[in-house]
């Protein structure tokens, strides 16, 4: 485990072209069909984040965002864009098909309930325990927040991602067939994963690993 890395709440201040790097890179082959092409959906991210929706790891010994991790939590997630933007960006006729795309990959929370908004790490930081961290700040989140439980979709081409998820308590609830997405954005099945929160006195506070 890179023990070192150290884990902040918030996308701070500079790093949103990066956080759009690795959300990009986690995540290009889906919102693709969205935001594409790479390179001006890497700059819509980054110039639409909410940076108060984010918990990122920091290299060790710098500042250098090498994972992050975003949640959606009164009806803001850390990608943000409205219809306005979309349109703004990608000009009518190409924006009004894009925002089909984006309605669909759409996912609010339930009562007292915190929606994962995708979690990524850099390739050359992968399987150093960055990813368990962020899970678990996450949950921290929640709790502070009066949350009962995280929510979560992965779909059926990441099984590395969903055996993270298993070993940090998510359990399947219910597994919904979408073999018309397979060919616009590369999977053909969605598992919707839940986490209970358990209630904690210290869930509020900025924690740095």
């Amino acid at each position: 485990m890179d023990a070192a890395a150290g884990i902040r709440r918030g996308v701070p201040p500079g790093a949103e072209e990066r956080v759009a790097e690795l959300y990009w890179d986690a995540f290009g082959r889906k919102l693709g069909a969205a935001l594409g092409p790479a390179g001006r959906g890497r700059a819509f991210i980054a110039r639409h984040l909410h940076h108060d929706r984010g918990v990122v790891a920091l290299a060790p010994g710098g500042s250098d965002v090498v994972g992050v991790a975003g949640y959606r939590l009164g009806g803001r997630g850390l990608t943000g864009g409205g219809v306005r933007d979309v349109l703004a960006g990608y000009g009518l006729l190409r924006g009004l098909p894009r925002l089909a795309v984006l309605a669909l990959l759409e996912r609010t929370p339930g009562p007292r309930e915190l929606v994962m908004d995708g979690i990524a790490v850099h390739p050359d930081h992968r399987g150093t325990g960055i990813g368990g961290l962020l899970l678990t700040e996450i949950a921290a989140v929640a709790a502070a927040h009066g949350c009962a439980r995280v929510r979560l979709d992965v779909v059926d081409v990441n099984p590395r991602a969903r055996a993270l998820y298993e070993r940090h308590g998510f359990t399947a609830v219910r597994t919904e067939r979408t073999p018309f997405l397979r060919g616009l954005m590369g999977f053909g099945a969605v598992t919707t994963m839940h986490r209970t929160v358990p209630a904690g006195p210290h869930g509020g506070e900025d924690r740095r690993r």
